[in-house]
């Protein structure tokens, strides 16, 4: 049995438009399936067998001279007829189709004249089927036995009526080779490109997924980029900002100088919100240096973290810095990963621990430089509604970890406290992939 798809299957957007239109017309009329379009293929090819074949033996045998015996004509006319309808077998049993189509010609060859080598139309399109059906070595080997076996029975057929058997020979050969071993030859060629623009069709449509899904992934990236400046800058400055401004609630009444300080700590803090704000737009849009923002606002880095601490340090609750070692520089994106990693662990120590001593360490060892941020457990069990952020803040501190290369760990101690941990290897090979990383991403 054909394995060949059915036609309604074929019918798609690659196949040419004129084979699309005829496909459709079809299926209007009702003609679907493998059989019922082989069927009519076969009424077509059986209606222009005959029409070819009446023309022979009553139009151009006359013309040339040659005697036709009507009964013998006739007979032909009915054997390329059958041969024609047997084409509705064409695809769903090929192998038979021809079988039974060369066994219809060895009839005909032994009915023809001497001087006329007869064929009608089913033999071509049955060795093409095949041809398209089978492999080419395959396709080849059937349609030389076919070959062969109706040059067997012209060479019978000489031997009886032929004046020259050799001659007879010859030719029937010629005529069998170039219809069953041409039009294989043909089907194969068209199996094979065929193949191949679906071949290319199918890569044509990868190349776009991968391209898709690359896009997809860049735009992930930068969203998840965006995710993590945004909350890194919004939730320090903002937790600071919310819990001065409790403080300055409950001292309006008590002592309202230090709440105007507390107010006017507000204000600052807004400020230099906002500027940080616009440099992480300014940035996350491609500028650097002083398109990023007013020109006025440094890239936060491991320089200003002694800002940082003495903020924090501001906003209530002992907080230690400690540097050891001696400073080096890091490349650009390791600097701000560090910082922006300083920074929320800072904020985290604020809303789960709040007045819970703090402790910064940044040491500069030989091939690493490693930030640890420690907080002890806190003196009061916070509220519900501080606990609770999601864990955003967790996940931007290890992907920034990954985006720099470095070892990233944080958990609880042994005494109920916290602890971030971020070892960044400095190694020439790992500062130079670093740097490259960093021109890729500046933030």
């Amino acid at each position: 049995m054909s394995t060949h798809p059915d036609p309604q299957a074929e019918a798609t957007p690659r196949t040419p438009r004129l084979t699309r239109r005829l496909d459709e017309r079809l299926t209007r009329l009702g003609v679907t399936g493998r059989f019922a379009r082989d069927g009519l293929l076969a009424a077509a090819v059986t209606v222009a067998t005959l029409l070819l074949l009446a023309m022979l033996f009553w139009i151009v045998a006359p013309a040339e001279g040659l005697a036709v015996d009507p009964a013998r004509a006739w007979l032909v006319l009915v054997l390329c007829g059958v041969q024609a309808v047997l084409l509705c077998l064409r695809r769903i049993r090929p192998l038979l189709c021809l079988a039974l189509v060369v066994a219809l010609q060895l009839v005909v060859v032994g009915l023809s004249l001497p001087e006329m080598s007869i064929r009608g139309l089913a033999p071509f399109v049955a060795a093409y089927t095949v041809g398209t059906l089978r492999p080419v070595r395959t396709a080849l080997l059937i349609a030389g036995v076919a070959t062969l076996a109706e040059t067997a029975g012209a060479v019978a057929t000489a031997v009886l009526v032929a004046p020259n058997i050799l001659l007879a020979t010859l030719g029937s050969l010629t005529a069998s080779a170039l219809t069953y071993l041409g039009a294989a030859f043909v089907g194969g060629y068209v199996a094979t490109y065929r193949r191949y623009v679906e071949l290319v069709r199918v890569r044509a449509e990868e190349a776009v997924r991968a391209q898709q899904a690359g896009v997809q992934a860049a735009i992930g990236a930068e969203r998840s980029r965006m995710a993590r400046e945004l909350h890194d800058v919004a939730a320090h400055h903002l937790s600071g900002m919310v819990v001065q401004a409790a403080a300055v609630e409950r001292l309006i009444d008590r002592d309202p100088a230090a709440a105007r300080a507390g107010v006017a700590w507000i204000r600052a803090q807004g400020k230099q919100t906002l500027d940080n704000l616009r440099l992480v737009v300014g940035v996350l849009r491609g500028r650097t240096g002083a398109e990023a923002g007013d020109g006025t606002v440094p890239v936060p880095g491991l320089a200003v973290l002694d800002d940082l601490v003495r903020t924090a340090a501001d906003l209530g609750g002992p907080v230690e810095f400690v540097r050891e070692g001696q400073p080096r520089e890091v490349p650009p994106i390791a600097d701000v990963a560090l910082y922006r990693v300083a920074q929320e662990s800072l904020s985290n120590a604020r809303q789960h621990a709040p007045g819970a001593p703090v402790r910064v360490a940044l040491r500069y060892l030989d091939r690493r430089v490693t930030l640890e941020v420690r907080n002890d457990p806190p003196p009061r069990r916070p509220e519900p509604a501080t606990r609770t952020t999601g864990g955003v803040g967790l996940v931007g501190m290890r992907e920034r970890a990954q985006l720099i290369g470095a070892e990233f760990t944080a958990g609880p101690t042994a005494d109920g406290g916290w602890t971030v941990t971020v070892h960044l290897p400095t190694a020439p090979e790992v500062a130079r992939a670093a740097t490259a990383t960093a021109q890729g991403d500046p933030t």
